[in-house]
């Protein structure tokens, strides 16, 4: 009896230990990444991949004020009218602050406005850019959407061009902090993007150069860390204090997407966010070279191949060739690259010199990273009847020019 009740202790104990076990491990997974954010919604990427390092809600539609205007200036430099004259129009003129004052009439160099509108987030340059380029808002708006899609956004919509809070029949203004690292991360490949968000002052006057106008850049970030890059402010009383931007040290570049980040008085929130998630990411990202350079791959027999000797019974292989590559990722110490072969056990002649049989994939956890061909190098003919005919054309004269045993 001692020992059955000693026997049911041990398996109840086993038990315990397995319900357990999977609960502690996720609890230690989710202590380790588990950062004090003020930020409603937070996203932290690798600029270079797309990859999300870090998020927090970052899948939440949210309004996301002024950093919409990160779109409004690519779109408008993609538009190639920089150099073209805008006029204000009475709608752009009546658009309220945070404004340059412009007047309706006042004409301006398209380029000069993406710095009001960018260093001083200017609601009315934006209305006049957008105006410009897209005929109308909404015909901009139109432009705003579409370039969203292409980036890779899914779940963002834009009615406005300066990122006031706004609603229609079709949704709500806003946007995820995945989609708006995704914006700023395509932002990020366009020099005059950078040159624009990177000037400290910017001067101008209007076409008639009756009036003068400095901008000064009011992204503190800049300042803040080695590497800051580029990043765009915003605040609307229902989106909060929003921000995102781009850190580069190195080959590694991340970029902070933060909404909803605390209200009046909390406006410092934003920087402090931005300083943990980027502290984060260059205390544990680093890029390593993953790429199998001395892995060898097994030779594939090749059915209904032409023999190359004048043997009957001579089987034909091909050595699977791959490309000697470099494949860098940015990844954790404790982050794992699993390596998955798709190759075939065997081939069918004929098979052309550099023809594709298979694929070598490269994964981080779930996700695939990288993808490569695998194709053979040598040409292999299809058998034909006619080798059976030299075949025993060969056999007849050889046994001929012995003669009789």
């Amino acid at each position: 009896m001692n020992g059955l009740k000693k026997t049911i202790k041990r398996l109840l104990a086993a038990v315990l230990v397995l319900l357990c076990l999977p609960q502690t491990v996720y609890a230690q997974e989710e202590e380790a990444v588990k950062l004090n954010l003020y930020a409603r919604s937070a996203v932290l990427m690798d600029a270079d991949s797309g990859r999300v390092l870090y998020q927090k809600n970052g899948d939440t539609h949210m309004p996301n004020a002024s950093t919409t205007k990160i779109l409004t200036c690519i779109v408008a430099i993609e538009s190639r009218k920089l150099e073209e004259t805008a006029t204000a129009s009475a709608y752009a003129a009546a658009m309220p602050k945070v404004h340059l004052g412009l007047q309706q009439g006042e004409q301006f160099v398209l380029k000069d406005l993406l710095y009001s509108l960018m260093l001083e987030s200017h609601n009315d340059s934006a209305v006049v850019i957008a105006e410009h380029i897209g005929g109308t808002v909404e015909g901009f708006a139109d432009l705003m959407n579409q370039k969203a899609k292409e980036i890779g956004c899914e779940d963002t919509y834009f009615i406005t061009p300066n990122g006031l809070d706004a609603k229609d029949e079709t949704g709500t203004h806003g946007t995820t902090a995945r989609d708006l690292a995704r914006i700023m991360s395509y932002c990020l490949k366009n020099e005059t993007f950078l040159e624009i968000t990177r000037a400290g002052s910017y001067e101008f006057t209007n076409v008639e150069e009756s009036k003068h106008y400095t901008c000064y850049n009011h992204n503190a970030f800049l300042t803040m860390m080695e590497g800051a890059l580029t990043g765009k402010t915003g605040f609307t009383g229902n989106a909060g204090y929003c921000y995102v931007g781009a850190l580069r040290q190195g080959e590694r570049t991340f970029v902070v997407a933060l909404l909803a980040c605390g209200w009046p008085n909390n406006k410092s929130y934003k920087w402090s966010d931005t300083r943990e998630l980027m502290a984060y990411a260059l205390a544990n990202y680093q890029y390593e070279e993953v790429f199998e350079h001395d892995r060898r791959l097994n030779e594939i027999p090749v059915l209904s191949a032409m023999p190359t000797e004048w043997d009957l019974n001579q089987q034909i292989f091909v050595t699977p060739q791959l490309a000697d590559t470099e494949l860098k990722v940015l990844k954790k110490d404790s982050e794992q690259v699993r390596v998955v072969y798709d190759l075939p056990e065997v081939l069918k002649a004929p098979l052309r010199a550099g023809e594709e049989i298979g694929s070598v994939s490269y994964y981080l956890g779930e996700e695939r990273i990288a993808v490569y061909p695998v194709t053979v190098e040598q040409e292999v003919e299809e058998f034909r009847q006619k080798w059976y005919f030299s075949y025993l054309l060969q056999e007849f004269f050889m046994c001929k020019k012995l003669g009789p045993a």
